[in-house]
């Protein structure tokens, strides 16, 4: 359980680290922050990331559970 909590920790200081120089916008949305000048570009850059973040934290919590499910079962088998 340690080791889960370690790796977790490690991840999301990573992550961290590495939000403020995320780029998460595709052609279209780069041009068009283009043209909307540098405060407003980080708006939308930081909303596309917000955005992003939900699918990726349901998939990890299913993910999650999945292994941890898995684990428990080959325990009971073995």
């Amino acid at each position: 359980m340690k080791k889960v909590r370690l790796i977790v920790f490690f991840l999301l200081v990573t992550f961290a680290a590495m939000l403020n120089t995320a780029q998460a916008q595709c052609s279209i949305c780069t041009k068009t922050a283009g043209q909307l000048g540098e405060k407003r570009a980080q708006g939308l850059n930081s909303g596309i990331i917000y955005l992003m973040l939900a699918p990726f934290t349901i998939v990890g919590y299913i993910g999650f559970r999945w292994w941890k499910a898995e684990k428990q079962n080959n325990a009971e088998v073995g």
